[in-house]
């Protein structure tokens, strides 16, 4: 059980078996929607911190000519599924939600894209019926019915052939200058039964969230508060591949180290164009397959080019270096 070999390759096309594989994309930290025109009473709270913010830094790094070189090169991979961690917003506006939505129906079907939200996504607590809620066919299990709330949704299941995508949101309203994460208990101990179970049925689980699950990864006032319960779960029942975001640059690590287990990949934002290659525009991916010693994961890289104004393939270095210097 979650015995993965993972292998790195630069194209996704280049393995003539690749019409047996499942495979995944992986994007996150969008942040595409505009706060150009917003009403000022709609920053009466923290909102007033991350505004400036957008005026001062972050409308010049998340372009939108990116978010359309991104959906144009997801449409060109022919993924089997994409998996989207959170951050779709700056503000967690509902104008900002009704901006995504719009987004996402031109990317694909609510059951060809799974998706978890962001702490930007809850910046402050706002009704359910008015944010999330236009995001939930995204969120929502497999034989999900009506929700009034992320309690109703999460854990998410979904499978898709050999693959179960596992969705937990971490998404929850924190005090100003911080950005940190929680499950809680129920979230926590539910996840732990469908770990159990989809182990049973021999699937290769692949677990969703915005928040890194590996201690260190951010700084406490961006980190998953109970992550360390989470990694209890992990090592208990154990997760073929976790992927999350938030950080905005690429990690990876085996959270059960001693046993190279549970391997946790981090993509960057797939909107920036970064101060350094380290923070350009990224998204991976995967390519899932069932191998005679078990499974076998292939990763590939695309990152955004600003001289070809389009993503390309990259060598995956920087996540065999983020792997490397995980701790062993």
């Amino acid at each position: 059980m979650n015995t993965v070999e993972l292998q790195f390759a630069t194209e996704l096309h280049d393995d003539a078996a690749c019409g047996a594989a499942f495979v995944l994309a992986h994007v996150s930290d969008l942040h595409l929607s505009s706060l150009e025109g917003i009403n000022p009473g709609a920053l009466l709270d923290k909102r007033i911190f991350g505004y400036l913010s957008w005026r001062l830094r972050r409308r010049h790094e998340h372009r939108s000519e990116v978010l359309d070189a991104l959906r144009a090169d997801l449409q060109a991979q022919h993924p089997d599924h994409i998996a989207v961690t959170g951050d779709l917003t700056h503000l967690g506006l509902p104008r900002e939600f009704d901006q995504a939505a719009t987004w996402l129906a031109r990317l694909g079907a609510p059951q060809d894209i799974t998706l978890v939200p962001g702490n930007h996504d809850a910046y402050v607590a706002e009704p359910w019926g008015e944010t999330f809620v236009r995001w939930s066919a995204y969120m929502a299990g497999d034989g999900g019915g009506v929700t009034t709330g992320s309690d109703d949704l999460f854990p998410s299941l979904r499978i898709r052939r050999q693959v179960a995508l596992i969705g937990l949101s971490t998404a929850t309203p924190s005090a100003p200058f911080l950005a940190t994460g929680r499950l809680g208990e129920r979230q926590l101990r539910r996840l732990d039964r469908m770990l159990e179970q989809t182990a049973g049925s021999g699937l290769f689980r692949v677990v969703l969230l915005h928040h890194p699950p590996a201690a260190h990864t951010v700084r406490w006032r961006k980190s998953l508060l109970d992550g360390a319960a989470l990694r209890d779960v992990l090592a208990r029942r154990g997760a073929e591949l976790v992927l999350h975001g938030h950080g905005h640059f690429s990690a990876a690590t085996y959270l059960d180290a001693a046993r190279r287990r549970n391997l946790a990949i981090g993509v960057p934002s797939a909107s920036a164009i970064g101060k350094n290659v380290e923070r350009c525009a990224t998204y991976h991916v995967y390519r899932i397959e069932r191998g005679e010693t078990g499974w076998r994961l292939r990763v590939s890289v695309r990152v955004y080019s600003l001289d070809r104004g389009r993503f390309v393939a990259e060598d995956g270095r920087r996540l065999r270096q983020a792997l490397a210097a995980a701790p062993t």
